[in-house]
């Protein structure tokens, strides 16, 4: 039994129901071994919140694809997961612990833990309903996160082995310190932002000869730490002062005065403090020359006690406090503001600290030149959609630095690494060390990204050797956005090439971001974020959906414009009202196989090969992800092909006392729609659903549904151009009756002319559709009065003109404007010879009035020969 359609399309009431019967019959579970696999893996979202318009457009790109594989008859295994976001998630349960009045010092780590658990809990099922509310087709038996027991195994796995090839070490080394999470950060998790700052120049003065240095910085809280002055060995203005010293004047001791070429001399005074535990190059220079390397804050970013009496301040209270005690000093030569770029945390929005810290690294230049050497091999290169975005993830790879892996968390894969309490030894393994009484573990957590570089292996069950991960990896496509290239698509590049000897995925589709009307990144400040589920209560999903995969071309960013989306949803109550009309049309009993097409008409024959044309297209873009030109494609074909057009057309066969032409206008509605909304289907899974259920069907779901086939709808170049001829002859009439005031149901005749003037004898069904739908007869007779011509493809469509226009009012009409211009005219040129008006009035204003006289006398010209010619028809 068909349903029935309302007869107002409501997307509340269309999308109300369908998701849960959908994963109650388990339409989306993959396994079906006897079909060709195609897995994707979804990018885990981050279990810190709600999802938002940047992942309602990833996933629903993913849903397009599952859908249609689906309906191309693959096992589609589109595989749910979600990222524990170490820094992230902690931060929010500080957060949660802060307005309970404790932290999570307080209540240690493992009650911290099971707080850490039950915010994800929390928050992952608020994902669960978004994503269902989505309509995404998720196999949700396979569901993942980044901290359950199989990926806990395979990030130990990987570690161990990373390890003990000799690519993952401990070191000391100057990393980005997030002072308020109190963790490391890799390069890529730091944000570069332009503020404004000072350049402070400083006297030091030279032990030796008294006489005054002038050094500048820009971290003057940090001098506390130096540990050496340095100059370029060449530079004439300080090679006699090599080897003497200086005293710093923040705490009064002695530094020597060094010389390395490094120093730019150029820059500043071309005199440079080094402090080795707090800026990377001071560093390299310090290991050069065998520099101590203290540290002069705590990690949370206060003074430690090498400050003296700034300590404990903030590491920028101090600075202030430090600068106006050495201006009181005549310390201060000057200050220069100025704009610079500095590095902020993208998790805590600090300003990040560089920092010497003892962490765990991965050795990346030998994993970075595995990928790129396959990037080289067509069958095992990842291929990208657009291909621009090869070029940034080959330039990445190729200035590749050693990742920072080890974050100071207590939420994350703690790390393998145990120290003997007495001898200092680590070991490193799968196993806890056996008499681990003697042992201590690294107190440390892994990177996120260290676990979500494995997603597309060991989603699958990888480091067993499971059916899934046989039969589904490589995964055939990624859907990410472009500003996660460097944190996400590289890294499960290099991890997959490292653990499984092969690439992550075929394909990357890579989209961008969603701006607001302005063009303006959405954020909390600006306060002009949206939140998806507003947008589906508004307009319904579908709408959604079809706005974000159609408004924007791979790898270019998306505005969000709500009338865009109303547009969208307009479309779809077009559609609507379209299959409420093929109902109106067919037998309540109309089963698919009644569909009968063997005595379609030329009208029918028509939309059917329109039709063919247009899958035809769609199918090659959807190949190619290509979903802005599917959108273009679908929405012309069906607001004017098959609305605006087949189904006027198809009302003369629907109407016909011939039961055969009745039928096979009938059968060509339902074809149509049918393979409308299939296409349709991807994009719009819930009103596609309601509409295929209520027409002639042949599955309990559209779910089940195959991709629709070409039509077989024989038809000539010749007949198709007739029928295009034909929709311009309708064009024409009503565009003519328009300009000459005439009642669209009056009656015309018409002639049809060829493109070198030569009348063309009338076509039957061609005049019975144009009496039909424009009250226009086509004759066959030539004549010699004058016509109203209009163009139609490949010639023209001509009027009598006294068979449209009343000569004696045309003429009472145009006597009529020839009295009005000419008054307009005598009102011009007396304006215009008065000399008080054109020496005193604005010249603009003088301009304007010759700009009309020209015009009224022009318009003069053209009226009187009309009422000339009209006379004589009198």
């Amino acid at each position: 039994m068909r349903k029935t359609l309302d007869a107002k399309y409501d997307h509340l009431h269309v999308e109300m129901d369908h998701y849960k019967s959908w994963i109650d019959h388990g339409y989306f579970t993959a396994g079906d071994k006897s079909k060709d696999p195609f897995c994707i893996v979804i990018p885990p979202p981050n279990v810190t919140g709600k999802l938002h318009l940047g992942h309602a457009w990833d996933t629903t790109l993913q849903d397009i694809v599952s859908r249609y594989k689906r309906m191309q008859g693959y096992d589609m295994l589109w595989l749910p997961g979600m990222d524990h976001a170490g820094i992230a998630t902690q931060a929010k349960v500080d957060e949660r612990l802060k307005s309970e009045g404790i932290s999570r010092y307080d209540i240690g780590r493992e009650k911290f833990l099971e707080r850490a658990w039950e915010w994800k809990e929390e928050y992952a099922s608020t994902i669960r309903k978004q994503w269902a509310k989505m309509g995404l087709s998720l196999d949700y038996s396979r569901e993942r996160f980044t901290l359950d027991e199989g990926l806990s195994d395979a990030v130990r796995r990987v570690f161990v082995d990373l390890y003990n090839d000799g690519l993952i070490y401990q070191g000391e080394r100057i990393i980005n310190w997030d002072p308020q999470a109190k963790t490391a950060l890799s390069n890529i998790e730091v944000i570069h932002k332009e503020i404004e700052g000072a350049m402070y120049y400083f006297k030091y003065k030279v032990v030796e000869t008294g006489k005054e240095l002038v050094i500048a910085t820009t971290r003057p809280e940090t001098m506390f730490a130096d540990q050496a002055i340095f100059v370029h060995p060449e530079d004439v203005r300080y090679k006699n002062i090599v080897g003497m010293h200086v005293i710093n004047p923040a705490n009064g001791e002695e530094l020597p005065i060094m010389a390395d070429d490094y120093i730019d001399m150029s820059f500043g005074t071309a005199v440079m403090k080094c402090t080795p535990a707090h800026d990377p190059n001071d560093f390299a220079l310090a290991k050069k020359y065998h520099l101590a390397m203290p540290i002069c804050m705590h990690p949370d970013g206060t003074m430690n006690e090498m400050a003296h009496k700034y300590a404990g301040m903030d590491r920028f209270a101090c600075r202030k406090a430090l600068v106006a005690d050495f201006e009181k000093d005549g310390v201060v030569d000057h200050i220069e503001q100025h704009m610079h770029q500095v590095g902020h945390s993208e998790r805590t929005g600090v300003i990040v600290e560089p920092y010497l810290s003892k962490q765990w690294f991965v050795r990346m230049e030998p994993l970075a030149e595995e990928v790129l050497k396959n990037q080289e091999i067509e069958e095992q290169k990842i291929h990208f959609y657009p291909q621009r975005f090869e070029k940034t993830f080959h330039q990445w790879l190729e200035n590749i630095e050693d990742w920072c892996i080890s974050r100071q968390l207590w939420w994350g894969h703690r790390i393998p690494a145990w120290y003997h309490k007495e001898t200092g030894e680590i070991y490193v393994g799968m196993e806890d060390p056996q008499d681990l009484e003697n042992w201590i573990q690294d107190e440390d957590v892994l990177d996120t990204w260290f676990s979500s570089a494995l997603w597309p292996f060991s989603t699958l069950g990888w480091p067993k050797e499971t059916d899934d991960l046989n039969r589904y990896f490589p995964n055939d496509v990624l859907v990410t956005g472009y500003d996660i290239i460097f944190f996400w698509v590289a890294r499960m590049a290099f991890q997959t090439r490292y653990c499984m000897k092969n690439r992550p995925f075929k394909d990357v589709l890579i989209h961008g971001l969603v701006r607001d009307a302005q063009g303006r990144k959405m954020s909390k400040s600006l306060g002009n974020g949206i939140d998806p589920m507003d947008v589906i209560a508004d307009h319904g999903v579908d709408a959604l959906r079809f706005f974000l995969t159609t408004n924007s071309t791979p790898g270019q960013d998306l505005r969000y414009i709500d009338e865009k989306v109303e547009a969208s949803a307009n479309f779809i109550n077009k559609i609507w009202n379209a299959s409420r009309f093929v109902l109106m049309q067919i037998p309540e009993d109309m089963e698919v196989s009644d569909i009968d097409l063997s005595n379609a008409s030329m009208i029918d024959k028509w939309i059917l090969k329109r039709f063919n044309e247009v899958l035809e297209n769609v199918t090659a873009n959807m190949e190619k992800y290509e979903y802005a030109l599917v959108g273009n494609e679908l929405y012309s074909f069906i607001w004017d092909d098959f609305c605006s057009w087949y189904i006027e057309l198809s009302k003369a066969g629907l109407s016909s006392d011939d039961e055969t032409l009745r039928r096979a206008a009938q059968s060509t509605l339902v074809t149509v729609l049918s393979g409308i909304v299939r296409m349709l289907h991807p994009f719009m899974p819930f009103v596609t659903e309601e509409i295929y259920l209520a027409i002639p069907h042949t599955q309990e779901s559209i779910n089940l549904e195959a991709w629709p086939c070409a039509v077989d709808a024989a038809m000539s170049e010749e007949e198709m151009t007739a029928i295009r001829q034909l929709i311009t002859m309708i064009e024409a009439v009503r565009s003519l009756k328009v300009d000459y005031n005439l009642k669209p149901s009056m009656d015309i005749e018409v002639i049809i002319r060829d493109e070198n003037g030569k009348n063309m004898p009338s076509v039957s069904y061609i005049n019975a559709i144009l009496q039909k739908m424009c009250h226009a007869t086509w004759i066959d007779e030539d004549s010699a009065v004058e016509m109203a011509v209009r163009p139609i493809l490949n010639g023209t469509l001509n009027v009598p003109l006294a068979a449209i226009i009343n000569v004696e009012e045309e003429i009472e009409k145009l006597s009529k404007e020839i009295k009005r211009l000419q008054q307009e005219i005598k009102r011009g040129e007396g304006m215009l010879s008065n000399p008080n008006f054109v020496n005193k009035a604005p010249e603009a204003k003088v301009n304007a009035e010759r700009e009309k006289l020209e015009g009224y006398r022009s318009q003069y010209a053209i009226v009187e020969k009309q009422l000339e010619e009209m006379k004589k028809k009198a």
